[in-house]
C-alpha cells in the first residue's frame, strides 16, 4: 500500500486513490482493517520532539566565550579573596545560563505546539457506519466526513463534496478560503493549489464533504513542517559571535602579558608571591569583566522599550541582532494588510462608487467616484441610484456570514469579529455604509427559500415574499461575474429602469479592478410572480444585473510609511507569501514595494524551483516579492539571503512560516492572528500584527546596538589602562601606583554606577537614516584600537604624573595612591560623557536626556568620597584622605586627558 510519502494523490483520480489504498469510497475500512493498519502506521500523532536533556543543554550554554570570561573573572576574584565581587559575577553567570536554558525549552515548545493542531476527534465511516473516533486512531484509507467548522485531522483526498471550502491560511498563506473540487491535478501542483485535497491542521470554512485519508502523523504536510523545524539549529547572534572571538583574543593576550610580567619580575629579584599578586591584578584590571553584565542589562532595557512599542521579545540576544538587520522578509496577510476583507468600490451599470472604512466595522461611507472618498453625502447615496441599492442589498441578504462585537475586558474589547466567509462578511459590512437596514428589509419581506453558494453553482440566492403580497417575490442573487451575467437579460439604471445588458462593458471594468488584486462579486435581482425559483435551479434566469462589488484585504495605513522608513535605513524589505502572485503584487505596490515580475521583482515558488546555483542567489537578492512559496521554499530563500551575508528578520503568522521563523536571524510572529506554532518558533511577538511595529522594533534594536558600542568604547580603554599601569611599574621596577584591591574597587564601582548607565541612553537623531552596520565589520576596528591606545596612554601618563607629583610634594604613599585612584575615576566620569554619542561631541548631547547617568555619577562621587575619607575604607583599601591641592592635581590631569580625547573625537568621530 502506498502512502503520501511516495504517491502524489492529488494527481490521481479518486477511484485510483481508493484502489491504491485498498479501501471503499462509500463504506470505508472495516474496523478490523483499521486496527491492523494502526499497528502498521502507528497513531495519527505528530512525533514528540526529542529534548536535549538538562545536562546536555547546560553544557551547551556553558560552552560560550562570554561565560568563559565570566568564570575566569570569578576564579581571579576568589584568588584575591574578593568574595563579594565573585558573588556578583557568579549571579551574572547564573542569569545568563538560565536565560539560555529557557530559550532551548521554548524551541522545544514550538515543536510541541504543532501537535495541538490535530483535532481530538473525527467523524469516520467504517464498515458503512458513521462513527466518531479519536483522531489519533485514523489510518491511511479511512473515509472521513467533514463539515463546516471541522478541523482537518489528516491529509485527505476528497471523493465527494458539497460547496466545501477550506481555510488553509495557516498552512499555505492563502488569504481567502479555498473552494475545493475533485479535479485531477498535475503532479507539480503546489500545495496551495491542490483543490482536491485538504490538509491536517487546516479548517473547513464552508460546505461539507468526505475523503480518503492518504497520510497521517509525520507523513502529513504538517509533519514535514515539524521535520523542517526540528532540523534547524539556532546559531549564536552576530554580536555574541563577535564578542566571543574578541573575548578569546583579548583574554589570551592579557594572560600572556600577565605571565610575562610575572616571569620578568621574578627574574629581577622580586618576591614570587608579590609578583603573582601583581600579575593577577594586571589581568583583573585589563579583562572587561563588566562587559557581559552590561550586554545583559542593555538588552533587558531594550526589551522593555520594545514591549512599550508592542513588540514582545522572547529571546534576549536577538534585540541587538534586530539592530543589525539588513533584510526584512515579511508575510503579507495580517502584516502588510489588515487581515480583514473590505469592499473598497462598487460599480453599477451607470456609476462608480468609493467605499471608505476598513475591516469589519460598519463605519464608513459610499460616495461617487468623482467626489472626495469618505465624504458622507447628506442622505443615503442609494437614494440616487436604484442599482446601487439592490447591489448592496443582494450582497448583504444573500449571505451566510455574521458579525459580532466582542465584549469584556480583554485587549480586543469592542472589535468586530466575523463568523463565516470573510468575503461575505465584507459585503455584509458594505450595506450599512450605503444607508441600508437589512433587518428592516427582512422584517418586511419574509424569506421563502435560499440557495447556498457552491463552487459548482458559482452563485447563492435568497427568495423573499414582497411585503404582504401572496404571489409576488424578490430574488436576490450574488456570485462570480461571469455566472451572474449569464443569468441576466437586462441591466438596471439609476432610476430602476431596465435596459439591454452589455456584458463586455462589465467584464472590461472588472478586469481592470482584478488587475489591481481586487476580488469581484457580482449581484442581480429578479422579481417573481407565484413561483419558487430556487426549488428548480433552472428557473433562476432572466435576472436584472445590478453591478458588482470589489474587495480586498486592504494594506495597513502605516505599512507604506514603515516600508519607506526601512528603505531610508538601508534595509531591504521583501514580501514572502503563499498567496496568489497577482494579489501579492497589488499589495506590494500599495505599500511601496516593486513586485513587477517583468523586471525580476516578483518570483513564484515555481520560479524558485526552476533556478539553481548563482542564478537563484542573484534572483533572490534582486526580487522583492515571492508569491505561492511553500514552507520549504521560504526556508531555502532565508538561507540563501544569509549565505549572501545578510542579517535576516522574518515575519509570519502561520504554521507554514514556523520553519523560516526559526531559520531567520530574528523570527517575528504575529501576536493577534498568529498561530501558537509561529509564536513559539519566533524570537519576537508583535501584539498588534503590524509591519510598522517591526520598523519600531528595528529602531529600538539599533539603539541597543549603539548603547552596547558606547559601553565597549568606554570600558576597553580604561580597563586596558589599569593593566598597563601595573605592567609599566613592574617593567621599570617602580612602586605600584595603584594596588590590586584598588583596581578591583574601580572595576566594581564604575562598571555599575557609570558604564551601565549608558544602557539608558535615548535614541540619537538620524538613527533610521543611516545604513545598518556591515555584518562583516569587526567589533574591534582599527579606529577603535587607536582610541584604546590613546586613552590608555593618557591614563597611564596621567596616573604616573599624579602619583609622582604627590610623592614629590611630600605626600605619603597611601595618599599618592589615593590620588592616582581618584584620577582614574575622574577621567572615567569625563570620558563617559564623551561616549554618550558615537558621532557627535559631548557638548551637543542634551545634558539631562539620560537622568540615570546623573544618578550614576552622583553615586560614584559618593563612593569615591567614602573610599577617600572613611577610616574603615582607608584601612580596607589602603587609602588616605586628600587635601585640596591633591584634588586640584587630580582634576587638572583628568581634564587635560579628556580634552585630548575630545580633539581626537572631533577629527575621528566614527570609531565603531
Amino acid at each position: 500500500m502506498n502512502t503520501a510519502s511516495d504517491t502524489a494523490h492529488h494527481s490521481l483520480a479518486a477511484h485510483e486513490v481508493v484502489l491504491i489504498l485498498e479501501t471503499d469510497a462509500l463504506n470505508g475500512l472495516s474496523p478490523q482493517e483499521a486496527a491492523t493498519r494502526k499497528g502498521v502506521f502507528g497513531p495519527n500523532v505528530l512525533p514528540r520532539p526529542q529534548g536535549a536533556g538538562f545536562l546536555r543543554s547546560l553544557i551547551h550554554q556553558v560552552n560560550d566565550p562570554l561565560i568563559y570570561v565570566l568564570l575566569a573573572a570569578v576564579a581571579v576574584t576568589l584568588l584575591l579573596a574578593e568574595y563579594v565581587d565573585a558573588l556578583v559575577i557568579s549571579v551574572v553567570v547564573i542569569v545568563n545560563l538560565a536565560i539560555g536554558l529557557l530559550q532551548e525549552s521554548r524551541a522545544e515548545a514550538a515543536l510541541e505546539a504543532l501537535r495541538s493542531l490535530v483535532p481530538a476527534s473525527s467523524t469516520v465511516i467504517r464498515g458503512g457506519a458513521k462513527m466518531d473516533v479519536r483522531s489519533e486512531e485514523l489510518v491511511p484509507g479511512d473515509l472521513v466526513f467533514l463539515e463546516a467548522g471541522d478541523k482537518v485531522p489528516a491529509d485527505i483526498r476528497l471523493v465527494r463534496l458539497e460547496g466545501l471550502e477550506a481555510d488553509e491560511s495557516a498552512l499555505t498563506g492563502e488569504s481567502e478560503p479555498v473552494p475545493k473540487d475533485q479535479i485531477v491535478l498535475p503532479v507539480t501542483t503546489p500545495v496551495a493549489d491542490r483543490r482536491n485535497m485538504v490538509y491536517s491542521g487546516t479548517l473547513v470554512s464552508a460546505g461539507s464533504g468526505a475523503g480518503i485519508v492518504v497520510a497521517t502523523a509525520g507523513g502529513t504536510e504538517l509533519g514535514e513542517i515539524q521535520r523542517l523545524m526540528g532540523a534547524i539549529r539556532r546559531q549564536p547572534t552576530l554580536l555574541t559571535r563577535k564578542l566571543g572571538g574578541f573575548s578569546k583574543a583579548l583574554t589570551g593576550v592579557i594572560l600572556g602579558v600577565a605571565a610575562v610580567t610575572f616571569v620578568f619580575g621574578v627574574a629581577r629579584g622580586q618576591p614570587a608571591g608579590e609578583m603573582f599578586t601583581a600579575a593577577v591584578a594586571l589581568a583583573v584590571g585589563a579583562v572587561p569583566e563588566g562587559l557581559p553584565a552590561a550586554v545583559s542589562v542593555t538588552l533587558a532595557i531594550g526589551v522593555r522599550r520594545m514591549a512599550a512599542r508592542r513588540a514582545v521579545v522572547r529571546r534576549l540576544p536577538v534585540v541587538e541582532t534586530l539592530g543589525s538587520t539588513t533584510v526584512i522578509c515579511s508575510d503579507k496577510t495580517g502584516t502588510f494588510t489588515e487581515n480583514q476583507m473590505t469592499v473598497v468600490s462598487v460599480t453599477t451599470p451607470s456609476g462608480h462608487y468609493h467605499v471608505s472604512g476598513t475591516g469589519y466595522s460598519p463605519e464608513g461611507a459610499i460616495t461617487l467616484a468623482q467626489e472626495t472618498p469618505g465624504a458622507a453625502p447628506p442622505g443615503p447615496v442609494t437614494d440616487g441610484d436604484a442599482a446601487l441599492y439592490w447591489c448592496l442589498l443582494a450582497g448583504a441578504i444573500s449571505n451566510d456570514s455574521a458579525l459580532s462585537r466582542e465584549n469584556g475586558q480583554s485587549r480586543e474589547n469592542g472589535q468586530w469579529r466575523v463568523r463565516g466567509d470573510p468575503t461575505e462578511a465584507a459585503m455584509l459590512v458594505a450595506a450599512p455604509k450605503g444607508g441600508i437596514d437589512t433587518k428592516l428589509f427582512l422584517a418586511r419581506n419574509d424569506v421563502l427559500e435560499s440557495l447556498p453558494f457552491t463552487h459548482e453553482r458559482q452563485y447563492s440566492a435568497s427568495h423573499h415574499r414582497k411585503g404582504t403580497s401572496p404571489d409576488q417575490g424578490i430574488l436576490l442573487v450574488k456570485g462570480s461575474l461571469e455566472r451572474i451575467l449569464g443569468l441576466c437579460t437586462g441591466r438596471m439604471g439609476t432610476d430602476g429602469s431596465i435596459s439591454a445588458l452589455e456584458p463586455s462593458q462589465a467584464l472590461g471594468e472588472a478586469d481592470q479592478l482584478a488587475g489591481r488584486g481586487l476580488r469581484i462579486i457580482a449581484t442581480a435581482v429578479g422579481f417573481t410572480h407565484g413561483q419558487a425559483p430556487l426549488q428548480d435551479t433552472g428557473a433562476v434566469s432572466g435576472l436584472v444585473f445590478t453591478g458588482f462589488q470589489a474587495m480586498q484585504d486592504p494594506p495597513r495605513p502605516a505599512a507604506a510609511r514603515a516600508v519607506q522608513s526601512c528603505k531610508n535605513a538601508g534595509i531591504d524589505v521583501k514580501m514572502m507569501t503563499g498567496d496568489h502572485p497577482r494579489t501579492a503584487a497589488a499589495i506590494a505596490a500599495a505599500v511601496g514595494l516593486d513586485g513587477n515580475s517583468t523586471v525580476g521583482g516578483l518570483l513564484t515558488g515555481t520560479d524558485v524551483d526552476a533556478l539553481s546555483g548563482d542564478e537563484l542567489t542573484g534572483a533572490v537578492n534582486r526580487a522583492t516579492v515571492f508569491a505561492r512559496v511553500t514552507p520549504q521554499q521560504k526556508l531555502r530563500l532565508i538561507g540563501l539571503l544569509q549565505d549572501s551575508g545578510h542579517i535576516v528578520a522574518m515575519t509570519g503568522d502561520g504554521v507554514n512560516d514556523a520553519p523560516a521563523l526559526r531559520q531567520a536571524d530574528v523570527g517575528v510572529a504575529m501576536g493577534g492572528s498568529g498561530t501558537e506554532v509561529a509564536k513559539e518558533a519566533a524570537d519576537i511577538v508583535l501584539t498588534d500584527d503590524n509591519f510598522a511595529t517591526i520598523e519600531a522594533a528595528v529602531e529600538e534594536g539599533r539603539n541597543v546596538l549603539d548603547n552596547l558600542f558606547k559601553f565597549i568604547t568606554w570600558t576597553l580603554p580604561t580597563n586596558m589602562a589599569e593593566g598597563l599601569v601595573i605592567l609599566v611599574a613592574i617593567l621599570m621596577g617602580w612602586t605600584l601606583p595603584i594596588l590590586p584591591t584598588q583596581i578591583l574597587w574601580i572595576n566594581m564601582t564604575t562598571a555599575v554606577a557609570l558604564g551601565l548607565m549608558l544602557a539608558f541612553e535615548p535614541k540619537e537623531p538620524g538613527l533610521m537614516s543611516r545604513p545598518p552596520r556591515d555584518p562583516d565589520r569587526p567589533l574591534f576596528t582599527r579606529q577603535l584600537g587607536l582610541r584604546v591606545l590613546l586613552v590608555s596612554a593618557l591614563l597611564v601618563g596621567g596616573t604616573w604624573w599624579t602619583f609622582q607629583g604627590e610623592l614629590g610634594r611630600g605626600a605619603s604613599l597611601p595618599e599618592a595612591r589615593t590620588a592616582a585612584l581618584n584620577l582614574f575615576v575622574a577621567f572615567q566620569i569625563l570620558y563617559l560623557f564623551s561616549c554618550r554619542s558615537l558621532g557627535h561631541p559631548a557638548w551637543t548631547v542634551k545634558p539631562f536626556s539620560n537622568r540615570w547617568l546623573a544618578v550614576g555619577v552622583l553615586l560614584q562621587v559618593l563612593a569615591q568620597a567614602a573610599i577617600t575619607y572613611l577610616p574603615a575604607m582607608n584601612t580596607l583599601f589602603h587609602t588616605a584622605p586628600l587635601d585640596l591641592q591633591s584634588w586640584l592635581a587630580v582634576f587638572l590631569a583628568a581634564a587635560a586627558a579628556w580634552g585630548v580625547v575630545a580633539l581626537d573625537k572631533h577629527f575621528r568621530p566614527n570609531i565603531t
